[in-house]
């Protein structure tokens, strides 16, 4: 499976000088590459080469390596416009938006990432600084940082490309690394269940809930600060919500990967598998007041669901995904569905049997059900398949 890491460079003012004025210059070349790409219908690497190969290394001083990484960038920004065309994501043929993707070539910003091969970029990893090209010529020993589990994975697993990418005057270089997957535990003890939701982010079904006042209280003020800046519309308004959304982005990201380590380690500790809703359509499915719908539409549930399936694939644990319908309305003791059983949003009370329990952690024991029932399922189907053939 492929991880990224992001180390942090530490580069001297010179350093520094000299990495800004290459990141410029690759992006410029391929500007100019892309330009020439939509006026002459090249966007393939080889076409486009034989029409700017010798002019971005004449004009802008790259090296032979950086001018076909400047060239392949440009060809790779049409592909992604192209599929996003076909795909609906600028809207139907004839919008405003499809018509400014599909009419005018690509621009690149000036500190857009650029790929960097090793024959540009090598690692020393002991004395943890590398060495790499700029159009000022080579630079060594540009001191790295990291994370002491991050740097050891990229010690031992990098492979491929890294990328130079300048992010709020900070310079970071973004590695691949291939890393072999965890043997997969074909016979769990059982699934634990995971209910998403919004006052809690994640509730699980050994009776732990993922979020807090704290978080919450954040997030409405994230959520008053946008409104206040949005309706300024003033120059320094919309500079600070682009900077502050950035801020706001991170951290939710980083609580994400907290609640994900924490559920695949509890149950990769106990031998069980991972159950999780279907997350396709949650805000669809959801029906809400008014401020509710801010607080569900403001949170990367999407991100959640993917950091906690990445996690359990590296340690090995299952994880299956279940039908959301109705978990919030069941009872998980005598499987009575029924709308007045939620008397409240944070209580469950079952109207045949008296059952009450904290609502998400009831609908988490539904989903664990429901997780091992497919998982059972899923076995049998396949020993059928296996049967069948011999």
């Amino acid at each position: 499976m492929k991880l990224v890491v992001r180390v942090k460079l530490l580069p001297t003012p010179l350093q520094t000088s000299a990495l800004g004025a290459t990141l410029h210059a690759c992006n410029q070349a391929a500007t100019w590459a892309a330009g020439v790409a939509f006026e002459e219908n090249a966007r393939r690497p080889l076409e486009l080469r034989k029409h700017t190969y010798a002019e971005i290394r004449e004009r802008w001083g790259l090296g032979a390596q950086a001018a076909q990484h400047a060239i392949k960038k440009t060809c790779d920004a049409y592909t992604t416009v192209k599929a996003n065309l076909r795909n609906g994501r600028y809207g139907r043929p004839g919008a405003k938006r499809h018509a400014r993707a599909s009419g005018k070539p690509v621009v690149f910003r000036p500190q857009a990432a650029q790929p960097y091969d090793d024959r540009m970029l090598s690692w020393q990893h002991q004395a943890r600084t590398v060495s790499i090209w700029t159009t000022a010529g080579r630079l060594k020993g540009v001191a790295f940082t990291g994370q002491a589990e991050q740097l050891a994975v990229l010690a031992g697993h990098r492979q491929g490309e890294s990328d130079l990418v300048c992010q709020g005057g900070k310079w970071f270089l973004i590695a691949t690394c291939e890393i072999a997957e965890a043997a997969p535990n074909s016979h769990p003890a059982g699934f634990l269940g995971v209910d998403l939701g919004i006052v809690n982010i994640a509730a699980t079904s050994d009776g732990e809930r993922h979020c807090g006042r704290r978080i919450n209280r954040k997030r409405e003020q994230d959520r008053k600060l946008r409104s206040k800046l949005q309706k300024k519309q003033t120059k320094s308004a919309r500079r600070r919500a682009k900077k502050y959304a950035g801020k706001e982005a991170r951290r939710n990201k980083d609580i994400n990967h907290k609640i994900s380590k924490r559920i695949v380690a509890e149950a990769e500790r106990t031998g069980r598998g991972i159950a999780l809703e279907t997350l396709t359509g949650i805000r669809e499915r959801a029906r809400l007041r008014k401020p509710q719908r801010t607080t569900l539409h403001s949170w990367p549930f999407a991100q959640l669901g993917a950091f906690i399936a990445y996690k359990a694939k590296r340690a090995g644990v299952p994880v299956v995904y279940v039908d959301p319908a109705y978990t919030s309305q069941e009872c998980s003791q005598c499987r009575h569905i029924e709308r007045g059983n939620r008397p409240s949003q944070a209580v469950f009370s079952c109207r045949v049997c008296g059952f009450v329990e904290h609502a998400d952690h009831n609908a988490s024991h539904n989903i664990a059900h429901r997780g091992w029932y497919v998982w059972v399922c899923g076995a049998q189907s396949t020993a059928l398949e296996l049967t069948l053939i011999a």
